[in-house]
């Protein structure tokens, strides 16, 4: 992925302070709590810095007070420009909003009934979804919406924060989307993710009696930047809605906190996530798709 000029910029400026206290990324990335990788990709303008991180890493260098400045300037050139900017053409405000409250959560629950979230897709599922909702896009629109898929995925699983959970529908790992080698890898991929302890994973067991649940997915983000408390965001055909009026925001709360307590424990869930990924093996297997 190209990083944006003014990312680069300030990654290049981060860089020539850890390099000049001679440091190396594995030295700075707890200072942040972030990964090895994701400090690498921070450096080379490939990540979107957030402004504490990138204060708490000057600080970290004894930088000085021009130095300071300076990269005050850089890291507001930055946030002018959000890494997503670059995929404008194939994402709608809604999204790219959403995209922008993912990246200061702390927080994040999503349910989904139908499919496999977008932030949890491969981009093999991603393309049969991409295809199968937009029918008239062609081969290069669809694959720079698989790639923005797959940057916000990658985004948001590096680092401690934000904590993931996702809530999904049984179903959800029966339904197909592309053949069964499509859903080998994807389930597959869910199980990865959950043991890495990247996402808290847990599956609505169909033969398990539980009360109404909503007829739509429902992403709640919670933070504690001091700007945001919490956010439900609630995705329709056309657009989405963003809830922030405190007695919808209980609804949706407990609507998920409801369908967390009747959710298979992870041992349970990644079980049915088995026997689901053994069919698709099975059929796989045989060629038959």
């Amino acid at each position: 992925m190209s990083a944006l000029p003014e990312l680069r910029l300030l990654g290049q400026e981060l860089r020539r302070c850890r390099e000049a206290r001679g440091l190396t990324l594995r030295q700075v990335a707890p200072v942040i709590r972030a990964s090895v990788s994701k400090m690498s990709r921070l450096e080379r303008g490939e990540s979107p810095p957030k402004p504490r991180d990138v204060r708490d890493l000057a600080r970290h260098y004894a930088v000085d007070a021009d130095g300071m400045r300076a990269i005050e300037r850089l890291l507001e050139h930055a946030q002018d420009c959000e890494w997503y900017e670059q995929f404008s053409d194939v994402t709608p405000d809604f999204l790219k909003r959403l995209i922008k409250l993912e990246g200061d959560a702390e927080d994040i629950c999503v349910y989904e009934n139908l499919v496999v979230p977008g932030i949890l897709q491969t981009r093999a599922y991603a393309r049969h979804m991409v295809r199968a909702v937009m029918p008239g896009a062609d081969r290069v629109e669809v694959d720079r919406v698989v790639e923005l898929r797959t940057e916000r995925q990658l985004r948001l699983l590096d680092g401690p924060l934000p904590r993931v959970t996702a809530l999904l529908e049984e179903g959800v790992l029966h339904r197909r989307c592309g053949n069964a080698a499509v859903m080998d890898e994807q389930l597959t991929h869910l199980l990865r993710v959950g043991d890495s302890g990247k996402v808290n994973i847990r599956i609505l067991p169909m033969v398990r009696a539980y009360g109404t649940t909503p007829p739509y997915p429902i992403t709640h983000l919670g933070f504690h930047d001091g700007q945001h408390t919490e956010v439900a965001y609630v995705e329709h055909i056309n657009g989405a809605n963003y809830v922030t009026r405190p007695r919808a925001l209980d609804d949706y709360r407990n609507a998920l906190g409801d369908l967390r307590t009747a959710a298979a424990p992870e041992d349970e869930s990644v079980d049915l996530i088995l026997g689901a990924r053994r069919q698709f093996t099975a059929v796989a297997g045989t060629g038959a798709g």
